[in-house]
């Protein structure tokens, strides 16, 4: 019998004992793959989540995808047809999405630590370079003018506010992000000096937030911000990305993130504001971890169960070297499971609690600490969640030379 109502954190179905992922039953995917583990990204799941934000934004609001978040080839061909843009934030993010149909114009290239050979790919693809500090402008400058061509930029603010509630901090106080704010107003004077092709501001605070009213708060500081920094401006802002943030729901005590006041949010924004004061910026909101996270799941196969002083652990053939993230050794302050599951045999009637740990020699390759499961069999799929933003690319695939697992899109 098929489950109709998945858990609230993890909106996969099942077939009576057996998960489905785009309605393939696990073990058949497996086969069908050819080996374990393995990442699965239901493109039924993104396209649905990308249309549920959408459908929250004001209808002039763009949606920037993060290319970071899950930069996988066929993610991203499917991810261009949806959205409005692309963030990089390397040379092999941007030749992945130039590959794709998105048009380079839609394109923005961030982060620090841009070499001056990416500069020159990005100038020469015509994307937008988001400068990071002072001396990055000067070789974006330096490169346009070696090219011959009006480099596309726009500043990275490290804005004077943080916003509370987000896992990882990104401005506010000291960051190797942006230009502090304070700043701004003498950079943008170099800005007009020079051929460069100004678009406008990113501002970007934190990320994985699930706390809606501090977003929205981060959002109302940000236009504030950006308006005062626009009267220094060397033309009419053109671009005005205001961050994202929006984050995932991973433990069981997480609370879903409530789109609804974020929407009415920035429609106020741009009511009294934005469509007002700054009538040809092209604003826009930017996610990676939010359209594709809940979307994927890492398949690994039980292979070996052993009991230790009073402890069962089921070993499985894959590790932290695959999805770091959830062994609790990216991103988080104190360890918390993701969600896990078995894909094979959940409808078994009893539980146990079992520790799930990998193949690597380290007491860090912990993927489930003491959860509740059916009792499983060498030889069962284990189901661990949220796998679809910062997994394989997020975690140290050569440790101890086992083989980089696959990825599908189905």
């Amino acid at each position: 019998m098929m489950n109709a109502t998945p858990d609230r954190a993890v909106p996969f179905q099942r077939d009576g004992g057996v998960l489905l992922v785009g309605g393939i039953p696990a073990d058949r995917l497996a086969e069908r793959v050819g080996t374990t583990p393995f990442f699965a990204y239901d493109r039924g799941l993104i396209s649905e989540r990308v249309a549920t934000v959408r459908a929250a934004l004001p209808e002039d609001i763009h949606l920037s995808y993060a290319v970071k978040a899950n930069p996988m080839p066929a993610v991203l061909q499917h991810v261009s047809a949806l959205v409005d843009g692309f963030d990089v934030a390397s040379a092999g993010e941007l030749r992945e999405a130039l590959n794709s149909t998105m048009p380079a114009g839609h394109v923005t290239f961030a982060g620090p630590g841009k070499t001056t050979a990416e500069l020159r790919q990005a100038v020469a693809a015509g994307v937008t370079v988001e400068v990071e500090s002072e001396n990055e402008l000067a070789r974006v400058r330096e490169v346009g003018e070696l090219l011959g061509v009006r480099a596309r930029i726009a500043l990275r603010v490290n804005p004077d506010f943080a916003i509370r509630g987000s896992a990882m901090h990104m401005g506010g106080g000291p960051q190797q992000f942006g230009i502090d704010s304070e700043r701004i107003p003498g950079v943008l004077t170099a800005v007009a000096d020079a051929e460069l092709d100004f678009q406008g501001f990113h501002v970007f605070a934190g990320s994985q937030n699930l706390d809606a009213e501090s977003i929205c708060q981060a959002q109302r500081r940000t236009v504030d911000l950006v308006l005062k920094l626009a009267a220094a401006a060397p033309g009419p802002l053109r671009y005005l990305n205001l961050g994202g943030g929006f984050g995932i729901p991973y433990a069981a005590r997480d609370r879903p993130l409530d789109l609804a006041p974020i929407s009415a949010n920035l429609a106020e924004l741009m009511d009294t504001a934005i469509r007002s004061e700054l009538p040809s910026a092209r604003v826009v909101i930017e996610l990676g971890r939010y359209l594709v996270g809940e979307a994927g799941v890492y398949l690994t196969r039980v292979v070996d169960r052993k009991e230790s002083r009073g402890r069962t652990y089921l070993v499985v053939d894959g590790g932290l070297h695959h999805q770091l993230a959830a062994s609790g050794n990216f991103g988080q302050k104190i360890r918390r499971n993701y969600p896990v599951q078995l894909a094979t045999g959940a409808d078994r009637a009893e539980r146990e609690t079992v520790d799930v740990v990998g193949c690597l020699c380290t007491p860090l390759d912990l993927l489930g600490d003491r959860v509740s499961l059916p009792p499983a069999r060498v030889g069962d799929l284990v189901a661990i969640f949220c796998a679809g933003a910062y997994g394989m690319t997020a975690s140290p695939t050569a440790f101890l030379g086992h083989p980089a697992p696959a990825e599908v899109l189905v």
